[in-house]
């Protein structure tokens, strides 16, 4: 669900251990509907990626850590987009913005991004496009300052379907 928790874990006979004295650690973005919506949309994206996985590298907890310091005082959209850029990149997924996917030919002003922001260009894959330059400052600094609400508001659908 995204919460916070903590807890001490009780090996018990059975398969599954116990969780024993668990506490929530709330934030207070927590009582904003539409902050904690848009949060729980954000958790669901880590659920089909992390399915089979034994241990997590702490790289992901810490970047939803900082996000959920974060929600309150910045655009929760703005810092999704900087996480899944960030954790792309991590991960070696964050291609370079100079070949279309599709096409596989040189990008040179504008391009689109598709799931997981894979670079195109706007014909290739019939999408609005962005100038490079915003996404060459996004991918390389993992940060959103010079995109204007409306490619965010395009971006965060992106990133909800590319992890």
């Amino acid at each position: 669900m995204g919460y916070l928790i903590d807890f001490e874990v009780e090996e018990s006979g059975n398969f599954l251990p116990r969780l024993r004295h668990v506490s929530h650690n709330g934030f207070t973005w927590l009582y904003n509907r539409e902050k904690l919506f848009i949060w729980h949309k954000f958790i669901n994206i880590f659920e089909p990626h992390f399915r089979d996985v034994k241990e997590i590298d702490s790289i992901y907890y810490n970047t939803l850590l900082e996000c959920a310091t974060k929600w309150n005082k910045q655009s929760p959209k703005r810092l999704i987009v900087e996480a899944i850029v960030k954790l792309l990149k991590y991960e070696g997924r964050l291609q370079p913005i100079n070949r279309c996917v599709i096409c596989n030919q040189n990008i040179e002003n504008n391009l689109s991004l598709i799931d997981g922001f894979l670079p195109t260009h706007s014909s290739c894959s019939k999408l609005e496009s962005i100038k490079k330059e915003y996404i060459e400052y996004l991918f390389t600094k993992d940060s959103t300052i010079w995109l204007d609400d409306n490619i965010i508001d395009r971006l965060y659908l992106i990133a909800l379907k590319s992890f």
